[in-house]
């Protein structure tokens, strides 16, 4: 049996504003995660609770069981994100300003753009989480998601 989250807690900085954009894909992704999601601690058993948080330099992965006992926590430097990140929050805005104003094809050939980021950001995440957790493509997407609107100060 895979395991999995059954709950997800973003603590958000206080200081910094998401846009309304922002606020959708972050809980839109955490339903999808909470919906679907493939997500295995080497060496523990689920289903997990997940706490994250950023200072903007790295993400902090807290897992608990059930119960809220710890299970395994670890930090991941957000250096290697950065490129991709920059890239997709400026392409991310691109596209919410398309989607105003631009036509069908317009928002699509962007939409094409912010995918291919996005497939790259979640491929480069489930290589670095690979030394803590088993995750698949879906759940990487999804996470990399919650972690740009985490990191996006606020920016739309």
């Amino acid at each position: 049996m895979t395991e999995k989250l059954l709950f997800i807690h973003i603590q958000q900085d206080p200081t910094k504003r998401a846009s309304p954009e922002r606020i959708h894909e972050q809980e839109v992704a955490v339903y999808d995660l909470l919906d679907e999601n493939q997500f295995d601690v080497y060496e523990k058993t689920g289903p997990y609770h997940l706490y994250l948080k950023t200072d903007l330099r790295h993400v902090y992965f807290d897992v608990r069981d059930q119960k809220e006992t710890a299970l395994s926590g670890f930090v991941m430097a957000l250096g290697p994100f950065r490129r991709i990140m920059r890239d997709y929050h400026m392409v991310c805005t691109s596209y919410y300003d398309a989607i105003r104003t631009k036509s069908p094809s317009q928002i699509q050939a962007i939409d094409m753009g912010r995918r291919g980021l996005h497939d790259e950001g979640a491929e480069l995440l489930k290589q670095r989480l690979d030394n803590y957790v088993k995750v698949d493509g879906p759940t990487s997407r999804r996470l990399f998601t919650l972690i740009c609107v985490m990191t996006s100060r606020g920016e739309q």
